[in-house]
């Protein structure tokens, strides 16, 4: 046999399993718009998205998966399935950090697919409030930093907000230095959201100079759009701003920390149930007083609930008054953790619940 004949072979079987793929698709989609049929004859206001369903489907593709393509490559394929499926149910409406070409808009296309319809604002407020308002059905909000820690706003928004945390995101970022100049030597300022130009201060310094002018923005494709308007501005943002605006990438991964990664919350009106590896987020207060802080956690450790992450902020309620916001593992129903909270809500003098939602899977 030729190779061309070996070659036309293959070509035929992949076409034939191309086949069953399309037809095992369109049988999904079917079965997902019987549930819909199902869920509307029972509530005309049922809530079709559910995150910790879709958090045990990736979960078990990627357990089950044996290659040769990789875990997440295949929990990303069927995230764009699920997608897909939930938009003949009910397209959801969700809003992220704007404008087009954000890490936000990235970590929503990561977290709900592309058969959603997205909604650039312009700040981490605004968000919220159309959430809150009914006009998107979730909000996607950065929190944190591997670098640069904690995103203030995005904290402070909950001590006031109704809504609740009903999933996580995490990005590897990868800053790009991009102009319409084609030389660094050009350059007499850069534009960029705070934290980026934080994360990539000792590249800047060497690189580009301590004299050239850094200049704040709302987001890095704010950043990539002003520099698209001048001839000797750069910005510091993601390949998507790059592509959006028209600019040349002079140099990649230009951030200080090699494995810089941002984490972003999910909003929405729902409670989640259990998916079976979750984390739940509290904010509480306590009297200021010697180990008052101590003594209010103890519950934590006596039932066993592991605390993964605590930052404070001041309450607005008082000078020198704060509150602090925790994660721990586990979901809120789950025994040992409702064990310690009815224990924590005795003893604080502030205690919120801000939600339960899967850990993130990839």
């Amino acid at each position: 046999m030729s190779e061309e004949q070996k070659l036309l072979q293959i070509r035929n079987q992949i076409d034939a399993i191309d086949q069953q793929i399309h037809q095992l698709l369109n049988q999904r989609a079917e079965a997902a718009q019987q549930v819909a049929h199902i869920k509307l004859e029972a509530d005309p206001n049922a809530v079709f998205y559910r995150p910790e369903r879709e958090a045990q489907v990736l979960r078990n593709v990627m357990e089950r998966n044996t290659g040769p393509l990789a875990d997440d490559t295949v929990a990303r394929l069927f995230r764009e399935i699920m997608s897909a499926c939930l938009a003949l149910e009910k397209p959801l409406n969700v809003a992220y950090l704007g404008p087009q070409g954000t890490f936000s808009q990235a970590a929503a296309l990561k977290q709900f697919g592309h058969a959603v319809q997205m909604h650039a604002v312009n700040t981490i407020n605004d968000v919220f409030n159309k959430v809150e308002s009914g006009a998107a059905d979730y909000g996607v909000v950065p929190v944190e930093n591997s670098t640069e820690g904690v995103v203030n706003h995005t904290l402070d928004m909950f001590i006031s907000s109704s809504l609740y945390i009903s999933g996580e995101v995490s990005i590897r970022i990868n800053q790009n230095l991009m102009s319409k100049a084609t030389s660094v030597k050009d350059i007499n300022k850069v534009y960029s959201h705070k934290q980026s130009l934080a994360q990539c201060r000792g590249w800047l310094d060497k690189s580009v100079g301590k004299d050239v002018e850094r200049i704040e923005v709302s987001s890095n494709a704010e950043a990539a759009r002003l520099a698209s308007e001048d001839v000797n501005a750069a910005a510091i943002a993601g390949e998507n701003a790059a592509v959006l605006y028209n600019l040349t990438i002079l140099h990649s991964n230009i951030e200080d920390e090699s494995g810089n990664t941002t984490r972003f919350l999910v909003v929405g009106n729902q409670e989640i149930p259990p998916s079976g590896q979750d984390k739940t987020s509290i904010m509480l207060a306590t009297n200021n007083e010697a180990g008052g802080l101590y003594s209010m956690l103890s519950p934590l450790a006596d039932h066993k609930v592991s605390m993964t992450k605590i930052e404070s902020r001041p309450s607005r309620r008082g000078l020198w008054d704060y509150v602090f916001f925790i994660d721990v593992l586990g979901h809120k129903d789950d025994e040992n953790v409702s064990k310690a909270f009815a224990e924590l809500k005795q003893k604080a003098s502030l205690f919120k619940v801000l939600g339960s939602y899967p850990v993130a899977v990839m």
